[in-house]
């Protein structure tokens, strides 16, 4: 019997059941069932910018906590890999550097810039060496503009599709990514530059899962984000679900701070201030007029997650206008309601809600695909 059901029928759902949020050992499975096999964000492209470059970084530190490098090769290929020496599992690539090959610094084990085993010292009298598993792992890793991306499943498969859906046993990129690429298939993502000095991280004492929940609907704009609410038209604010993602559509009150969409989208003529896309399970592309907010939360611990913010513009003259002003006072706006909803929670009192039809489309679709993987 599934430990969640959510009914398809909104009008007659309930909400996730508060021990999804509560039990530590259901904290723990949706580490492999939710988001170790879906195609979570990387890194840019600037990260590697030169043949030779090599890139440590960790995948959702503290939870998935992989250890991978990416490392630009010499014909100009880029390589997503396990940076686990596989002779005692020492990291292989311990700071940004250029070289001309992989070594791991605690015995001298070499690979090559694609991952594949070259030579180690003392290795001679051993039996049946090299082998394949002697190679780092190499991940599938996939590009749209200047924004990489992977799944640590090897295929990227997903279990447990909702039935009557549109997704599939065999979850890929494109299944995850490709409605948000299609919408916006007008834009130019390469003109988008990395602000590292306009990013930064937050860390709220939530559950992770309270935080999407709170993103994905915008029922609450008007109670809790004046500034926000003022620049958009409630009334036509719209949610669209896809198979692993789903769109909120924010229109604008008035003709500023808007996109000048190409008759080719589906919103040309809509007054558009911002496009907030949702990817399952834990990321938020939100596009304005000047650029790109991603947003990827990270669970640390039951009730501790970090969100980290990346900014990244592509017209710098409307930067701090319009729905994309002021984020940073919409974000502490929004955690400290989701940090009051996880102390609520606990209460011996709350069980589970149900939800408005017309304004939590969004967090029922999550809900729902948290039910379905879980199983």
């Amino acid at each position: 019997m599934p430990r969640f059901t959510i009914d398809p029928d909104i009008a007659r759902a309930k909400t996730l059941q508060k021990d999804f949020y509560t039990d530590p050992t259901l904290f723990a499975i949706t580490k492999e069932k939710l988001f170790a096999v879906s195609w979570q964000f990387v890194a840019g492209t600037d990260a590697v910018p030169e043949p030779g470059d090599a890139y440590p970084l960790t995948l959702l530190e503290n939870y998935l906590d992989e250890p991978l490098a990416l490392v630009h090769d010499k014909d100009g290929t880029l390589h997503l890999l396990s940076n686990v020496c596989t002779h005692r599992g020492n990291l292989v690539v311990d700071e940004p550097c250029r070289v001309t090959h992989l070594r791991c610094r605690y015995h001298g084990r070499l690979f090559d810039l694609d991952g594949h085993f070259r030579s180690m010292p003392e290795f001679r009298e051993v039996q049946d060496f090299p082998s394949k598993a002697d190679s780092l792992t190499s991940l599938p890793l996939e590009k749209w503009g200047p924004w990489l991306f992977t799944s640590l499943a090897a295929t990227g498969t997903s279990p447990n599709p909702p039935s009557g859906s549109s997704l599939n046993s065999a979850a890929t990129f494109a299944d995850y990514w490709g409605d948000l690429i299609q919408r916006l298939h007008w834009l130019q993502p390469d003109e988008f530059v990395h602000r590292p000095d306009l990013s930064r991280d937050f860390t709220l004492k939530a559950h992770w899962a309270l935080y999407c929940e709170n993103y994905l609907e915008g029922f609450h704009i008007p109670f809790l984000h004046p500034a926000l609410n003022s620049v958009i038209d409630f009334g036509n604010y719209t949610t669209e679900l896809f198979g692993y993602s789903s769109l909120q559509l924010g229109i604008a009150k008035d003709d500023e701070a808007i996109f000048d969409l190409p008759t080719t989208s589906p919103d040309y003529g809509k007054k558009v201030a911002a496009y907030y896309f949702f990817i399952f399970p834990n990321i938020m592309f939100n596009f304005y007029p000047w650029g790109l907010s991603i947003n990827i939360v990270k669970p640390i611990g039951l009730s501790e997650t970090k969100v980290s913010f990346l900014t990244y513009i592509a017209d710098g003259s409307k930067y701090e206008k319009g729905a994309g002003s002021g984020l940073d006072t919409v974000e502490l706006e929004d955690e400290e309601v989701v940090e009051a909803v996880q102390r609520g929670i606990r209460s011996r009192f709350y069980d589970h809600g149900r939800y408005s039809v017309t304004r939590e489309q969004g967090t029922h679709h999550f809900h729902r695909l948290i039910a379905q993987q879980i199983g």
